[in-house]
């Protein structure tokens, strides 16, 4: 069956109602963006209603709806057009809801008196959640990992020798799975803390604003095992870096262990206090590297043996398929599982294996992620190039409608085509502020909607700056 039909194939129609499968789309969102993020920040959107080419969903509040959309929305997207072939956009509505005990507003959690247990581990934001699914049984080894997984282990029996415990690597190839290995083995005996920097961050400036730092303090410094991940967001934020130092030291004072994960070494972390880069380099300082031929391998096998377990009727994925996705999906492990996750989805779903075109069609994405690195000074480049007017004139201040919308056709397709969040975006685009990006955005989105010739335009600098097409393509 040729893909392109599928959603056409009278067999096909009976997934689809009036309606869209919001578990379905959950699960998705589980599985491609990871346990923690779901749990934390998706967990928290319900579905309200489908129109023509958007859907409506609802958001406990702002601050999560901006969090959602400045770093999962693309992501999210491509997952419901799944499911929505037609989807152009998502909409959001706050409605706030009861939370649960077991999960409490952060006001009502600081106002309560007598408790042993800090206000930050049941806040809202759910921190310290240590992924269950993530341990060292289904953690895959080979020579690109083998000496942060052994280092891992050994912090687990004794950190006497392995304090700090600094593990680096690009993205998606194993840190935060290491860290809630640690933290899942250790939390049998030691009372253990897990956070990413960000949320680290976070908390820090809502115990300023609450004037509670003295809990904040006392909470992160009476840990026996502190884990932080992604140390590299704490980068230009001087005032937390200044708490987390003396956190840093207390901790080692009384013996606790800290282990800690970022995607570069600790002499090349910018914009890091030098005694807080000295420190990490003080302990013990590991890599993982990109997984090579064989591991990628054993992973696609590892993860198809999972899956099939869940399941009465076990899928086998063809040879021919699992050699492809092994080598045209190389950087990252996360993607990996990804495409592995995709996959099987799609055989459950329309009840048959994908052939090799199908799976090109279904991993599309994920396979353009390989083809071309795409930075924000490529595209700042490709537009001004095609508006034939000079960089230095794009990034001036200057209000001019002729480089106006130059500038926000840039910050557009910087939005949808990086990881970037908006405060990144805004620093690359001479310091402007976030605001201005979301503006931009918008005011690009609409022009598609309503003005062909922009929407063609849009098209044709996407194509160049993915594919590498030539310039009188454009």
């Amino acid at each position: 069956m040729n893909m392109e039909n599928i959603y056409k194939n009278p067999d096909t129609k009976k997934l689809k109602s009036n309606k869209l499968n919001w578990q379905l789309i959950q699960n998705e969102m589980k599985t491609k963006l990871g346990t923690e993020v779901y749990e934390s920040w998706l967990k928290k959107i319900d579905f309200i209603e489908e129109f023509n080419n958007y859907i409506l969903i609802s958001v406990p509040t702002r601050f999560i709806r901006d969090w959602i959309t400045a770093r999962y929305l693309d992501q999210i997207l491509q997952i419901v057009k799944v499911f929505k072939k037609d989807l152009i956009r998502i909409e959001f509505k706050i409605i706030e809801k009861n939370i649960s005990t077991e999960n409490k507003d952060y006001t009502n959690i600081s106002s309560k008196k007598n408790e042993n247990i800090s206000f930050l581990k049941d806040s809202l934001l759910q921190y310290n959640r240590i992924d269950l699914n993530k341990r060292f049984e289904n953690f895959v080894t080979g020579s690109s990992n083998k000496l942060a997984y052994e280092a891992s282990l050994k912090v687990t029996e004794s950190h006497s020798h392995y304090n700090p415990l600094y593990i680096y690597g690009g993205v998606g190839i194993g840190k935060t799975h290491l860290l809630n290995s640690i933290g899942f083995e250790l939390k049998k005996r030691k009372k253990v803390m897990f956070i990413p920097a960000e949320r680290f961050m976070y908390q820090f400036i809502k115990s300023i604003k609450a004037n509670d730092m003295v809990k904040f303090k006392e909470y992160f410094r009476n840990t026996d095992i502190l884990l932080i991940d992604d140390i590299q967001f704490m980068n230009g934020k001087e005032a937390m870096q200044e708490e987390f130092f003396h956190t840093f030291n207390a901790l080692l004072e009384k013996g606790s262990q800290i282990i800690v994960s970022a995607d570069r070494p600790p002499n090349k972390l910018s914009r890091i206090q030098e005694r807080i880069k000295s420190r990490f380099s003080g302990g013990l300082v590991v890599d993982i590297q990109k997984p090579d031929l064989e591991l990628r391998r054993n992973i696609i096998e590892k993860k198809i043996n999972e899956l099939n377990k869940l399941y009465a009727d076990k899928i086998e994925i063809s040879k021919e398929i699992k050699d492809f996705i092994s080598l045209e999906i190389s950087n990252s492990i996360r993607e990996l599982v990804g495409a592995i996750n995709r996959l099987i989805s799609f055989s459950r779903i329309y009840n048959k294996l994908p052939n090799l075109a199908e799976t090109k069609i279904v991993l599309k994405d994920l396979l353009n992620i390989n083809e071309n690195k795409v930075t924000i000074d490529l595209i700042q480049t490709l537009v001004c190039r095609f508006f034939k007017i000079s960089k230095n004139e794009m990034l001036s201040p200057r209000r001019s409608r002729y480089l106006v919308r130059p500038r926000q056709t840039a910050i557009y397709l910087t939005k949808i085509l990086t990881p970037k969040s908006l405060p990144e975006i805004g620093r690359e685009f001479s310091n402007r502020d976030h605001t201005t990006i979301i503006h931009s955005v918008k005011t690009i989105e609409k022009l598609k909607e309503n003005d062909k010739d922009m929407e063609e335009n849009i098209n044709k600098l996407k194509n160049q700056i993915l594919y590498n097409t030539k310039e009188n393509e454009i």
